[in-house]
């Protein structure tokens, strides 16, 4: 619990994670929340992992934004998630934690998770490293389920489809380490994340998915199983990273 920390960064909140034996490389992951902004700071798993990988973590609290590129007054009435992302946290980390590309991961769960595959997707070389556990990709569907900030932030459901992940996919320039997962009983995400993995197929992008894994459908249950995982392919892809010949 002491490990982690709350600090303001460019006028928001975040929560900071410092583990007691940072990787050398100042190795960071930039952790996007789920709807419902859980701290991961109340699931240990997540502490511990980073802090067994010696991974520095950084949670923006921008509560029902969906991650999206549009305004959404109760974080910012000026700034999208995804410009704070990049024009605020982006800069940040490199005047205090001296990091940036490709030394910063994205991590994501639920909401999160599909923002941080979209994010990768429309800026692979800002994020060539992601992972999403249980990502809410198609988001239009709970548009047309009467989610109300869905409902500000688009038109109707086809503006919001049309936004959706999958649908950023460039087929010539692809995040290099791009890794999710979804309970097969998670209802009803599970779907999206399976046609996802057949769109990367078929455009012969590489990732690495596991839809196999059951446990707890879409919950924290099935959230911290699937943390070792995660948690386990960022640290080793960033390392890759580094020793990627360019």
């Amino acid at each position: 619990m002491d490990a982690w920390s709350r600090i303001d960064v460019d006028g928001h909140c975040c929560l900071a994670f410092a583990p007691q034996q940072p990787s050398p490389h100042g190795y960071t992951v930039v952790y996007l929340h789920d709807e419902l902004a859980t701290p991961l700071e109340e699931h240990a798993v997540f502490g511990q992992l980073f802090e067994q990988y010696g991974l520095r973590a950084i949670t923006p609290v921008t509560g029902r934004s969906w991650w999206t590129d549009r305004v959404w007054p109760p974080f910012d009435a000026e700034r999208s998630a995804q410009r704070y992302l990049i024009e605020g946290l982006l800069p940040w980390l490199a005047r205090h934690w001296q990091v940036a590309s490709p030394r910063i991961a994205l991590l994501g769960v639920g909401m999160g998770g599909q923002g941080a595959l979209r994010l990768s997707f429309k800026h692979p070389s800002l994020f060539p490293t992601v992972a999403a556990i249980a990502p809410a990709i198609d988001c239009h569907v709970a548009m047309e389920q009467g989610d109300p900030t869905l409902g500000a932030l688009y038109r109707d459901p086809e503006q919001a489809r049309q936004d959706t992940a999958t649908l950023h996919i460039h087929p010539l320039n692809w995040p290099r380490n791009q890794w999710f997962c979804c309970d097969p009983a998670d209802y009803p995400w599970f779907d999206a994340a399976d046609r996802l993995r057949m769109k990367l197929y078929s455009l012969g992008v590489p990732y690495d998915a596991d839809l196999e894994t059951t446990g707890g459908g879409h919950s924290w249950e099935y959230f911290e199983r699937m943390a070792e995982p995660a948690i386990r392919f960022l640290a080793e892809r960033l390392e890759r990273e580094r020793l990627r010949i360019v």
